[in-house]
Protein backbone atom coordinates (compact mmCIF):
# COMPACT_ATOMS: atom_id res chain seq x y z
CA UNK A 1 0.00 0.00 0.00
CA UNK A 2 3.17 2.49 -0.28
CA UNK A 3 2.40 2.48 -4.17
CA UNK A 4 1.26 6.32 -4.36
CA UNK A 5 -2.30 5.25 -6.54
CA UNK A 6 -2.77 2.70 -4.10
CA UNK A 7 -2.20 5.57 -1.35
CA UNK A 8 -4.91 7.72 -3.46
CA UNK A 9 -7.08 4.97 -3.87
CA UNK A 10 -7.43 4.29 -0.15
CA UNK A 11 -7.66 7.72 1.10
CA UNK A 12 -10.45 9.01 -1.75
CA UNK A 13 -12.56 6.15 0.26
CA UNK A 14 -12.11 7.26 3.64
CA UNK A 15 -13.22 10.83 2.12
CA UNK A 16 -16.13 9.32 0.86
CA UNK A 17 -17.09 7.11 3.68
CA UNK A 18 -15.45 7.74 6.72
CA UNK A 19 -17.72 10.26 7.93
CA UNK A 20 -20.37 7.50 7.93
CA UNK A 21 -18.43 6.18 10.93
CA UNK A 22 -17.95 7.84 12.82
CA UNK A 23 -20.23 8.60 16.41
CA UNK A 24 -20.30 10.16 19.79
CA UNK A 25 -22.54 10.57 22.50
CA UNK A 26 -25.11 12.94 22.85
CA UNK A 27 -28.04 13.30 25.26
CA UNK A 28 -31.21 12.42 24.95
CA UNK A 29 -33.64 14.99 23.13
CA UNK A 30 -35.31 17.26 25.35
CA UNK A 31 -38.33 20.10 24.97
CA UNK A 32 -35.76 22.39 23.58
CA UNK A 33 -36.21 23.46 20.04
CA UNK A 34 -33.31 22.58 17.33
CA UNK A 35 -32.14 26.38 16.43
CA UNK A 36 -32.74 27.12 12.48
CA UNK A 37 -29.20 26.75 9.86
CA UNK A 38 -29.21 29.15 7.23
CA UNK A 39 -30.42 27.80 4.09
CA UNK A 40 -26.24 27.90 2.98
CA UNK A 41 -24.91 25.00 0.94
CA UNK A 42 -21.45 23.46 1.55
CA UNK A 43 -18.56 26.05 0.39
CA UNK A 44 -15.82 23.52 -0.84
CA UNK A 45 -12.45 24.33 1.20
CA UNK A 46 -8.97 24.30 0.45
CA UNK A 47 -6.36 22.87 2.56
CA UNK A 48 -4.34 25.38 3.57
CA UNK A 49 -0.46 25.26 4.26
CA UNK A 50 2.12 27.91 5.78
CA UNK A 51 5.34 27.08 7.39
CA UNK A 52 5.50 29.51 10.05
CA UNK A 53 2.38 30.44 11.68
CA UNK A 54 -1.65 29.48 11.15
CA UNK A 55 -5.21 30.97 12.00
CA UNK A 56 -7.88 29.24 11.70
CA UNK A 57 -11.36 30.55 12.35
CA UNK A 58 -14.89 31.51 11.76
CA UNK A 59 -14.45 34.60 9.86
CA UNK A 60 -11.86 35.96 7.15
CA UNK A 61 -11.89 39.25 8.63
CA UNK A 62 -11.42 37.77 12.01
CA UNK A 63 -8.53 35.74 10.83
CA UNK A 64 -6.76 38.71 8.74
CA UNK A 65 -6.87 39.75 12.73
CA UNK A 66 -5.04 36.78 14.18
CA UNK A 67 -2.83 37.44 11.25
CA UNK A 68 -1.69 40.89 11.64
CA UNK A 69 -0.75 39.93 15.20
CA UNK A 70 1.26 37.14 14.09
CA UNK A 71 3.03 39.18 11.39
CA UNK A 72 3.73 41.74 14.07
CA UNK A 73 5.51 39.25 16.29
CA UNK A 74 2.66 38.41 18.79
CA UNK A 75 2.08 35.03 20.56
CA UNK A 76 -0.50 32.82 19.57
CA UNK A 77 -2.57 34.05 22.63
CA UNK A 78 -2.65 37.03 20.83
CA UNK A 79 -3.41 36.17 17.56
CA UNK A 80 -6.56 34.12 19.31
CA UNK A 81 -7.91 37.26 21.11
CA UNK A 82 -7.98 39.72 17.98
CA UNK A 83 -9.65 36.85 16.13
CA UNK A 84 -12.31 36.83 19.53
CA UNK A 85 -12.58 40.45 19.27
CA UNK A 86 -13.46 40.41 15.36
CA UNK A 87 -15.89 37.45 16.24
CA UNK A 88 -17.81 39.45 18.41
CA UNK A 89 -18.92 42.20 15.84
CA UNK A 90 -18.64 39.73 12.99
CA UNK A 91 -20.15 36.67 14.08
CA UNK A 92 -22.36 38.11 16.87
CA UNK A 93 -24.92 35.24 16.89
CA UNK A 94 -22.09 32.78 17.74
CA UNK A 95 -19.65 34.34 20.49
CA UNK A 96 -18.15 37.64 22.25
CA UNK A 97 -17.81 39.81 24.84
CA UNK A 98 -21.45 38.47 26.41
CA UNK A 99 -20.03 34.95 26.44
CA UNK A 100 -17.78 32.66 27.60
CA UNK A 101 -14.79 29.95 27.16
CA UNK A 102 -12.30 27.74 27.22
CA UNK A 103 -8.91 27.46 26.37
CA UNK A 104 -5.82 25.42 25.81
CA UNK A 105 -2.34 26.57 25.36
CA UNK A 106 0.57 25.26 24.84
CA UNK A 107 3.98 26.35 25.34
CA UNK A 108 6.45 24.49 23.02
CA UNK A 109 9.62 25.99 24.36
CA UNK A 110 9.08 24.36 28.03
CA UNK A 111 6.57 21.73 26.47
CA UNK A 112 4.06 22.42 28.81
CA UNK A 113 -0.18 22.54 28.40
CA UNK A 114 -2.43 25.30 30.32
CA UNK A 115 -5.91 24.82 30.55
CA UNK A 116 -8.43 27.97 31.18
CA UNK A 117 -12.10 27.63 32.11
CA UNK A 118 -13.66 30.99 31.52
CA UNK A 119 -17.21 29.53 31.54
CA UNK A 120 -20.27 31.63 32.81
CA UNK A 121 -21.59 31.45 36.22
CA UNK A 122 -24.73 31.17 37.62
CA UNK A 123 -25.51 34.73 39.79
CA UNK A 124 -24.87 34.46 43.94
CA UNK A 125 -29.04 35.23 43.73
CA UNK A 126 -29.44 31.95 41.87
CA UNK A 127 -31.85 29.11 43.20
CA UNK A 128 -32.09 25.52 41.64
CA UNK A 129 -35.61 26.45 40.82
CA UNK A 130 -34.61 28.99 38.62
CA UNK A 131 -36.81 27.80 35.72
CA UNK A 132 -39.68 26.05 37.77
CA UNK A 133 -42.68 27.56 37.81
CA UNK A 134 -45.45 26.37 39.52
CA UNK A 135 -44.00 22.97 40.13
CA UNK A 136 -43.35 22.51 36.51
CA UNK A 137 -40.43 23.21 34.28
CA UNK A 138 -40.53 26.22 31.99
CA UNK A 139 -40.65 25.54 28.36
CA UNK A 140 -36.86 26.42 26.78
CA UNK A 141 -38.74 29.00 24.49
CA UNK A 142 -40.36 30.91 27.68
CA UNK A 143 -36.37 31.06 29.24
CA UNK A 144 -34.21 31.63 26.86
CA UNK A 145 -35.06 35.26 25.52
CA UNK A 146 -34.66 38.00 28.11
CA UNK A 147 -31.98 38.77 31.75
CA UNK A 148 -33.68 35.36 33.35
CA UNK A 149 -30.97 32.85 31.20
CA UNK A 150 -27.91 35.10 31.39
CA UNK A 151 -24.62 33.95 33.75
CA UNK A 152 -21.73 35.91 34.72
CA UNK A 153 -19.58 36.21 31.38
CA UNK A 154 -15.93 34.72 30.84
CA UNK A 155 -14.90 36.06 28.12
CA UNK A 156 -13.50 39.53 28.86
CA UNK A 157 -11.58 38.00 32.32
CA UNK A 158 -10.37 35.41 30.33
CA UNK A 159 -8.31 37.01 27.65
CA UNK A 160 -6.41 39.69 29.79
CA UNK A 161 -5.67 36.20 31.70
CA UNK A 162 -4.15 34.55 29.07
CA UNK A 163 -2.74 37.64 27.98
CA UNK A 164 -0.58 38.60 30.99
CA UNK A 165 0.82 35.08 31.27
CA UNK A 166 1.20 34.19 27.12
CA UNK A 167 0.93 37.53 25.79
CA UNK A 168 3.83 38.92 23.88
CA UNK A 169 2.43 42.24 21.85
CA UNK A 170 1.20 45.30 23.99
CA UNK A 171 -2.74 44.80 25.19
CA UNK A 172 -3.93 48.06 23.48
CA UNK A 173 -2.18 46.68 19.89
CA UNK A 174 -5.01 43.42 19.93
CA UNK A 175 -8.25 45.47 19.84
CA UNK A 176 -7.21 47.99 16.78
CA UNK A 177 -8.83 45.68 14.11
CA UNK A 178 -12.09 45.19 15.66
CA UNK A 179 -12.50 48.96 16.80
CA UNK A 180 -11.30 49.87 13.15
CA UNK A 181 -13.84 47.45 11.76
CA UNK A 182 -16.41 48.30 14.30
CA UNK A 183 -16.13 52.26 13.38
CA UNK A 184 -15.66 51.40 9.49
CA UNK A 185 -18.50 48.67 9.23
CA UNK A 186 -18.18 45.15 7.74
CA UNK A 187 -20.29 43.30 5.23
CA UNK A 188 -23.18 41.03 6.43
CA UNK A 189 -22.58 37.74 5.15
CA UNK A 190 -25.26 35.31 4.05
CA UNK A 191 -25.13 33.21 6.85
CA UNK A 192 -25.69 36.04 9.42
CA UNK A 193 -28.46 37.28 7.40
CA UNK A 194 -30.26 33.90 6.99
CA UNK A 195 -30.45 33.35 10.39
CA UNK A 196 -31.60 36.93 11.47
CA UNK A 197 -34.43 36.27 8.84
CA UNK A 198 -35.75 33.26 10.89
CA UNK A 199 -35.20 34.64 14.04
CA UNK A 200 -38.51 35.69 15.45
CA UNK A 201 -37.03 36.24 19.50
CA UNK A 202 -35.23 39.39 18.22
CA UNK A 203 -38.34 40.96 17.80
CA UNK A 204 -39.03 41.95 21.25
CA UNK A 205 -35.63 43.28 22.29
CA UNK A 206 -35.44 46.90 21.25
CA UNK A 207 -31.52 47.46 20.99
CA UNK A 208 -31.02 44.13 19.28
CA UNK A 209 -33.95 45.02 17.21
CA UNK A 210 -32.95 48.12 15.86
CA UNK A 211 -28.82 47.20 15.32
CA UNK A 212 -29.88 43.98 13.53
CA UNK A 213 -33.07 44.92 11.41
CA UNK A 214 -33.94 47.36 8.99
CA UNK A 215 -37.02 49.89 10.44
CA UNK A 216 -39.30 47.88 8.07
CA UNK A 217 -38.56 44.91 10.63
CA UNK A 218 -36.83 42.92 7.71
CA UNK A 219 -33.18 41.53 8.10
CA UNK A 220 -30.04 43.70 7.43
CA UNK A 221 -29.44 42.34 3.64
CA UNK A 222 -26.35 40.43 2.34
CA UNK A 223 -23.54 42.57 1.76
CA UNK A 224 -24.71 45.30 3.62
CA UNK A 225 -22.59 47.17 5.55
CA UNK A 226 -22.53 46.93 9.40
CA UNK A 227 -21.37 49.22 12.01
CA UNK A 228 -21.13 49.11 15.49
CA UNK A 229 -19.86 52.38 17.29
CA UNK A 230 -20.96 51.20 20.79
CA UNK A 231 -18.72 48.08 20.45
CA UNK A 232 -16.25 50.25 19.12
CA UNK A 233 -16.53 51.96 22.48
CA UNK A 234 -16.96 49.51 24.63
CA UNK A 235 -13.41 47.64 23.23
CA UNK A 236 -12.14 51.13 23.43
CA UNK A 237 -12.84 51.26 27.37
CA UNK A 238 -11.22 47.64 27.43
CA UNK A 239 -8.38 48.03 25.51
CA UNK A 240 -7.01 51.08 28.15
CA UNK A 241 -8.70 50.24 31.42
CA UNK A 242 -8.20 46.09 30.93
CA UNK A 243 -10.86 43.86 31.55
CA UNK A 244 -12.04 45.58 35.16
CA UNK A 245 -13.32 48.35 32.94
CA UNK A 246 -15.87 45.58 31.43
CA UNK A 247 -16.25 43.72 35.26
CA UNK A 248 -16.35 46.79 36.87
CA UNK A 249 -17.97 50.84 36.53
CA UNK A 250 -20.22 51.43 33.60
CA UNK A 251 -20.05 48.78 31.71
CA UNK A 252 -21.28 46.36 34.47
CA UNK A 253 -24.27 48.57 35.98
CA UNK A 254 -25.41 48.56 32.28
CA UNK A 255 -25.32 44.44 31.89
CA UNK A 256 -27.01 44.51 35.41
CA UNK A 257 -29.66 46.63 34.93
CA UNK A 258 -30.57 45.22 31.23
CA UNK A 259 -30.61 41.61 33.00
CA UNK A 260 -32.49 42.58 36.30
CA UNK A 261 -35.31 44.91 34.70
CA UNK A 262 -36.00 42.83 31.62
CA UNK A 263 -39.44 43.35 31.42
CA UNK A 264 -40.78 40.30 30.64
CA UNK A 265 -37.98 37.67 31.99
CA UNK A 266 -36.07 39.71 34.32
CA UNK A 267 -32.97 37.98 35.72
CA UNK A 268 -30.60 37.71 38.80
CA UNK A 269 -27.18 39.12 38.05
CA UNK A 270 -25.29 42.35 39.65
CA UNK A 271 -22.72 43.78 39.67
CA UNK A 272 -21.76 42.04 42.44
CA UNK A 273 -21.27 38.74 40.55
CA UNK A 274 -19.33 40.38 37.68
CA UNK A 275 -16.59 42.03 39.96
CA UNK A 276 -15.94 38.85 41.92
CA UNK A 277 -15.73 36.55 38.68
CA UNK A 278 -12.91 34.87 38.11
CA UNK A 279 -11.32 32.16 35.51
CA UNK A 280 -10.44 29.06 36.86
CA UNK A 281 -7.15 27.87 35.49
CA UNK A 282 -7.31 23.94 35.67
CA UNK A 283 -5.49 20.77 34.71
CA UNK A 284 -5.57 19.54 31.79
CA UNK A 285 -7.41 16.42 30.92
CA UNK A 286 -4.86 14.14 28.40
CA UNK A 287 -4.75 9.88 27.72
CA UNK A 288 -3.06 8.18 25.70
CA UNK A 289 -4.31 7.00 22.03
CA UNK A 290 -2.40 4.85 20.28
CA UNK A 291 0.51 6.31 20.01
CA UNK A 292 -0.52 9.94 20.37
CA UNK A 293 -1.46 11.70 23.46
CA UNK A 294 -4.96 13.50 23.35
CA UNK A 295 -5.65 16.62 25.62
CA UNK A 296 -8.73 19.03 26.41
CA UNK A 297 -10.87 20.40 28.96
CA UNK A 298 -11.85 18.50 32.31
CA UNK A 299 -15.06 19.42 33.66
CA UNK A 300 -17.22 21.81 33.88
CA UNK A 301 -16.84 20.52 30.69
CA UNK A 302 -17.88 17.43 29.98
CA UNK A 303 -16.55 17.31 25.98
CA UNK A 304 -12.72 16.40 27.33
CA UNK A 305 -14.16 13.50 29.13
CA UNK A 306 -16.25 12.31 26.60
CA UNK A 307 -14.16 12.44 23.19
CA UNK A 308 -11.47 10.81 25.89
CA UNK A 309 -13.98 8.05 26.81
CA UNK A 310 -14.73 7.36 22.95
CA UNK A 311 -11.39 7.04 21.85
CA UNK A 312 -10.75 4.60 24.82
CA UNK A 313 -13.47 2.60 23.89
CA UNK A 314 -12.46 2.33 20.27
CA UNK A 315 -8.77 1.31 21.17
CA UNK A 316 -9.05 -2.18 20.88
CA UNK A 317 -10.69 -2.33 17.65
CA UNK A 318 -7.89 -2.05 14.83
CA UNK A 319 -9.66 0.71 12.48
CA UNK A 320 -7.23 0.42 9.66
CA UNK A 321 -8.86 -3.32 9.03
CA UNK A 322 -12.52 -1.81 8.74
CA UNK A 323 -13.90 -1.09 5.51
CA UNK A 324 -14.56 3.04 6.16
CA UNK A 325 -17.50 2.66 3.34
CA UNK A 326 -19.42 -0.34 6.05
CA UNK A 327 -21.98 -0.60 8.01
CA UNK A 328 -20.02 -2.40 10.36
CA UNK A 329 -17.74 0.50 10.87
CA UNK A 330 -20.73 3.03 11.61
CA UNK A 331 -22.23 0.95 14.08
CA UNK A 332 -19.01 0.28 15.93
CA UNK A 333 -18.49 4.05 16.16
CA UNK A 334 -22.17 4.24 17.37
CA UNK A 335 -22.24 1.71 19.69
CA UNK A 336 -19.08 3.93 21.46
CA UNK A 337 -20.95 6.95 21.22
CA UNK A 338 -23.58 5.77 23.16
CA UNK A 339 -21.44 4.03 25.76
CA UNK A 340 -19.96 7.39 26.28
CA UNK A 341 -22.45 9.54 26.28
CA UNK A 342 -24.24 7.56 28.54
CA UNK A 343 -21.77 8.42 31.40
CA UNK A 344 -21.72 11.48 30.71
CA UNK A 345 -25.03 12.32 31.28
CA UNK A 346 -25.15 10.44 34.71
CA UNK A 347 -21.82 11.62 35.89
CA UNK A 348 -20.53 15.06 34.22
CA UNK A 349 -21.13 18.56 36.36
CA UNK A 350 -19.38 21.17 37.51
CA UNK A 351 -16.45 19.41 39.75
CA UNK A 352 -16.46 22.12 42.42
CA UNK A 353 -20.12 21.62 43.42
CA UNK A 354 -20.82 17.59 42.51
CA UNK A 355 -18.05 14.28 42.69
CA UNK A 356 -16.87 13.67 39.16
CA UNK A 357 -14.99 10.38 38.81
CA UNK A 358 -13.32 11.74 36.45
CA UNK A 359 -10.14 9.12 36.84
CA UNK A 360 -12.79 5.93 37.05
CA UNK A 361 -14.32 7.04 33.79
CA UNK A 362 -11.15 7.05 32.02
CA UNK A 363 -9.68 4.10 33.94
CA UNK A 364 -8.32 1.72 31.01
CA UNK A 365 -10.24 -1.86 32.61
CA UNK A 366 -13.28 0.06 33.06
CA UNK A 367 -13.71 1.21 29.48
CA UNK A 368 -12.27 -2.24 28.46
CA UNK A 369 -15.09 -3.70 30.12
CA UNK A 370 -17.80 -0.94 28.81
CA UNK A 371 -16.16 -1.97 25.49
CA UNK A 372 -17.33 -5.50 25.96
CA UNK A 373 -21.06 -4.26 25.53
CA UNK A 374 -20.83 -3.37 21.97
CA UNK A 375 -22.34 -6.43 20.08
CA UNK A 376 -21.56 -6.92 16.37
CA UNK A 377 -24.72 -7.72 15.38
CA UNK A 378 -27.00 -5.55 17.25
CA UNK A 379 -27.33 -1.86 18.33
CA UNK A 380 -27.56 -0.91 22.00
CA UNK A 381 -30.54 0.89 21.21
CA UNK A 382 -30.06 3.20 24.70
CA UNK A 383 -27.03 2.67 26.35
CA UNK A 384 -27.29 2.82 30.48
CA UNK A 385 -24.44 4.72 32.30
CA UNK A 386 -21.46 2.70 34.07
CA UNK A 387 -20.68 2.80 38.19
CA UNK A 388 -16.46 3.52 37.24
CA UNK A 389 -14.42 3.39 39.84
CA UNK A 390 -14.59 5.53 42.42
CA UNK A 391 -17.80 6.95 41.57
CA UNK A 392 -20.70 7.68 44.58
CA UNK A 393 -24.34 7.81 43.91
CA UNK A 394 -25.33 10.69 41.82
CA UNK A 395 -27.64 12.04 38.87
CA UNK A 396 -26.88 14.32 36.05
CA UNK A 397 -29.62 15.37 33.40
CA UNK A 398 -29.92 14.67 29.46
CA UNK A 399 -30.04 18.63 28.84
CA UNK A 400 -28.36 19.52 25.57
CA UNK A 401 -25.80 22.59 25.94
CA UNK A 402 -24.72 25.44 23.51
CA UNK A 403 -27.47 24.87 20.83
CA UNK A 404 -26.29 27.11 17.96
CA UNK A 405 -24.15 29.95 19.46
CA UNK A 406 -20.82 28.72 19.74
CA UNK A 407 -17.35 29.10 17.54
CA UNK A 408 -13.81 27.39 17.80
CA UNK A 409 -10.75 29.47 17.23
CA UNK A 410 -7.22 27.59 16.13
CA UNK A 411 -3.80 29.13 16.46
CA UNK A 412 -0.09 28.36 16.08
CA UNK A 413 2.43 31.02 16.26
CA UNK A 414 6.03 31.10 14.68
CA UNK A 415 7.72 29.72 18.39
CA UNK A 416 5.43 26.67 17.76
CA UNK A 417 3.06 27.62 20.78
CA UNK A 418 -0.39 26.77 20.31
CA UNK A 419 -4.00 28.02 20.78
CA UNK A 420 -7.26 25.57 20.74
CA UNK A 421 -10.60 27.66 21.98
CA UNK A 422 -14.02 26.82 22.46
CA UNK A 423 -16.18 30.32 22.66
CA UNK A 424 -20.08 30.93 22.95
CA UNK A 425 -22.99 32.89 24.12
CA UNK A 426 -24.77 29.58 24.15
CA UNK A 427 -27.76 29.48 21.17
CA UNK A 428 -28.03 32.13 18.33
CA UNK A 429 -28.02 35.30 19.23
CA UNK A 430 -27.75 34.36 22.91
CA UNK A 431 -30.36 35.59 25.00
CA UNK A 432 -30.74 38.48 22.49
CA UNK A 433 -30.27 41.51 25.34
CA UNK A 434 -27.87 43.76 23.81
CA UNK A 435 -25.98 45.69 25.85
CA UNK A 436 -23.09 48.61 24.61
CA UNK A 437 -22.83 46.84 21.27
CA UNK A 438 -22.87 43.25 22.42
CA UNK A 439 -25.20 40.34 22.70
CA UNK A 440 -25.68 38.63 26.61
CA UNK A 441 -25.30 34.87 26.81
CA UNK A 442 -28.39 32.52 27.71
CA UNK A 443 -25.91 29.67 29.29
CA UNK A 444 -27.82 29.17 32.65
CA UNK A 445 -30.25 27.33 30.32
CA UNK A 446 -27.56 24.69 30.38
CA UNK A 447 -28.55 23.67 33.86
CA UNK A 448 -31.19 20.67 34.32
CA UNK A 449 -34.26 22.37 34.69
CA UNK A 450 -35.76 20.05 37.07
CA UNK A 451 -33.11 20.04 39.91
CA UNK A 452 -34.61 16.88 41.44
CA UNK A 453 -34.58 13.96 39.74
CA UNK A 454 -35.96 10.30 41.88
CA UNK A 455 -35.97 12.28 44.87
CA UNK A 456 -32.07 13.80 44.49
CA UNK A 457 -30.46 16.91 43.53
CA UNK A 458 -28.78 15.94 39.83
CA UNK A 459 -25.35 16.95 39.24
CA UNK A 460 -26.03 19.99 36.71
CA UNK A 461 -28.86 21.74 39.23
CA UNK A 462 -28.63 24.98 38.87
CA UNK A 463 -26.41 26.93 42.42
CA UNK A 464 -25.18 30.26 42.84
CA UNK A 465 -21.70 30.47 41.21
CA UNK A 466 -21.77 26.98 39.95
CA UNK A 467 -20.74 26.69 36.07
CA UNK A 468 -23.35 24.97 33.56
CA UNK A 469 -22.10 21.53 32.11
CA UNK A 470 -20.75 22.31 28.78
CA UNK A 471 -20.04 20.00 26.21
CA UNK A 472 -17.24 22.45 24.10
CA UNK A 473 -14.09 20.01 23.39
CA UNK A 474 -11.42 21.87 21.93
CA UNK A 475 -8.39 19.55 22.00
CA UNK A 476 -4.30 19.53 21.30
CA UNK A 477 -3.05 16.22 20.25
CA UNK A 478 0.50 15.24 20.33
CA UNK A 479 3.34 12.85 19.34
CA UNK A 480 5.09 9.79 20.76
CA UNK A 481 7.91 12.44 20.97
CA UNK A 482 5.75 14.94 22.69
CA UNK A 483 5.73 17.52 19.84
CA UNK A 484 2.71 19.34 18.88
CA UNK A 485 0.49 17.29 16.29
CA UNK A 486 -2.94 18.96 16.29
CA UNK A 487 -5.28 21.74 17.27
CA UNK A 488 -9.01 21.69 16.72
CA UNK A 489 -12.38 22.21 17.70
CA UNK A 490 -15.91 22.87 16.63
CA UNK A 491 -19.07 24.39 17.60
CA UNK A 492 -22.42 22.22 17.18
CA UNK A 493 -23.79 22.03 20.72
CA UNK A 494 -24.17 18.45 21.99
CA UNK A 495 -23.38 17.29 18.66
CA UNK A 496 -19.43 19.06 19.65
CA UNK A 497 -18.08 15.68 20.81
CA UNK A 498 -19.02 13.96 17.49
CA UNK A 499 -17.69 16.56 15.57
CA UNK A 500 -14.12 16.81 17.56
CA UNK A 501 -14.25 12.63 17.71
CA UNK A 502 -15.09 11.87 14.11
CA UNK A 503 -11.42 14.82 13.36
CA UNK A 504 -9.73 13.02 15.43
CA UNK A 505 -10.29 9.55 13.93
CA UNK A 506 -10.13 10.47 10.67
CA UNK A 507 -6.53 11.88 10.94
CA UNK A 508 -4.72 9.90 13.68
CA UNK A 509 -6.84 6.27 12.41
CA UNK A 510 -7.06 6.80 8.74
CA UNK A 511 -4.53 9.58 7.91
CA UNK A 512 -6.90 12.13 6.13
CA UNK A 513 -5.54 15.68 6.25
CA UNK A 514 -7.35 18.04 8.07
CA UNK A 515 -9.49 19.46 5.29
CA UNK A 516 -10.46 16.42 4.47
CA UNK A 517 -11.48 15.29 7.64
CA UNK A 518 -13.30 18.63 8.70
CA UNK A 519 -15.28 17.90 5.52
CA UNK A 520 -16.41 14.36 5.79
CA UNK A 521 -20.28 13.44 5.96
CA UNK A 522 -21.29 13.08 9.76
CA UNK A 523 -22.71 10.26 11.62
CA UNK A 524 -23.37 9.73 15.19
CA UNK A 525 -25.49 8.61 18.27
CA UNK A 526 -26.04 10.79 21.00
CA UNK A 527 -27.17 8.04 23.13
CA UNK A 528 -30.58 8.52 21.07
CA UNK A 529 -31.47 8.38 17.44
CA UNK A 530 -28.29 7.08 15.01
CA UNK A 531 -27.93 10.66 13.17
CA UNK A 532 -26.94 11.07 9.30
CA UNK A 533 -26.25 14.53 8.10
CA UNK A 534 -28.72 15.33 5.52
CA UNK A 535 -27.45 15.47 1.92
CA UNK A 536 -24.49 14.05 2.31
CA UNK A 537 -23.44 10.24 1.30
CA UNK A 538 -24.00 9.59 4.69
CA UNK A 539 -27.99 8.77 4.34
CA UNK A 540 -26.64 5.47 2.46
CA UNK A 541 -26.24 3.86 5.53
CA UNK A 542 -29.72 4.63 6.63
CA UNK A 543 -31.13 0.76 5.33
CA UNK A 544 -28.12 -1.06 6.88
CA UNK A 545 -28.07 0.51 9.97
CA UNK A 546 -31.90 -0.05 10.50
CA UNK A 547 -31.06 -4.18 9.90
CA UNK A 548 -29.11 -3.69 12.93
CA UNK A 549 -31.42 -2.11 14.81
CA UNK A 550 -30.66 1.24 14.66
CA UNK A 551 -33.00 3.88 14.96
CA UNK A 552 -31.68 6.34 11.94
CA UNK A 553 -32.58 10.08 11.71
CA UNK A 554 -31.79 12.06 8.59
CA UNK A 555 -31.09 15.78 10.26
CA UNK A 556 -29.00 18.84 9.57
CA UNK A 557 -25.38 18.51 11.10
CA UNK A 558 -24.14 22.03 11.07
CA UNK A 559 -20.06 21.71 12.41
CA UNK A 560 -17.79 24.61 12.32
CA UNK A 561 -14.66 22.60 12.69
CA UNK A 562 -11.38 24.08 12.75
CA UNK A 563 -8.10 22.99 12.66
CA UNK A 564 -4.33 22.99 12.63
CA UNK A 565 -2.47 20.13 11.61
CA UNK A 566 1.59 19.44 11.42
CA UNK A 567 3.21 18.83 8.15
CA UNK A 568 6.54 17.84 7.05
CA UNK A 569 7.44 21.04 5.86
CA UNK A 570 5.15 23.62 8.39
CA UNK A 571 1.23 23.51 9.08
CA UNK A 572 -1.90 22.38 7.25
CA UNK A 573 -5.32 23.70 8.25
CA UNK A 574 -8.50 23.04 7.19
CA UNK A 575 -12.36 25.26 7.98
CA UNK A 576 -15.63 23.74 7.43
CA UNK A 577 -17.23 23.85 4.41
CA UNK A 578 -20.49 23.89 6.18
CA UNK A 579 -19.96 27.82 7.30
CA UNK A 580 -17.59 30.86 6.53
CA UNK A 581 -14.63 29.94 8.25
CA UNK A 582 -11.11 30.12 6.92
CA UNK A 583 -7.69 28.69 7.39
CA UNK A 584 -4.55 30.48 6.12
CA UNK A 585 -0.86 30.95 7.32
CA UNK A 586 2.42 31.99 6.36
Amino acid sequence: MNHPAARWLLRRAALAAFGLLLAAPLAAQTDRPAQPEPESGRSEKTLARAKQYMVAAAHPLAVDAGLQMLAAGGSAVDAAIAVQLVLALVEPHASGLGGGAFLLHYDNRHRVIRAYDGRETAPAAATPELFMREGQAMSFRDAVTGGRAVGTPGVPRLLEQAHRQHGKLPWTRLFEPAITLAEQGFAVTPRLHALLRRDSAMAGEPAARDYFFNTDGTPRTIGSTLRNPALAATLRALAAGGADAFYRGDIARDIAAAVRNHPRNPGTLSEADLAGYTVREVEPLCAPYRSWRVCGMPPSSSGGIAVLQMLGLLAGHELKALRPDSAAAAHLFAEAGRLAYADRNRWVGDDRFVEVPLSGLLDPGYLAARARLIRPDRSLGRAEAGMPPGAKIARADDRLEETGGTSHIAVVDAAGNAVSMTTTIETFFGSRLMVRGFLLNNQLTDFNFNPVEDGRIVANAVAPGKRPRSSMAPKLVFDAAGGLHLVVGSPGGSQIINYVAQTLIATLDWGLDIQAAIALPHAGSRNGPTELERGTAAEQLAAPLRALGHEVQITDMTSGLHGIQRSADGWQGGADPRREGLAKGR
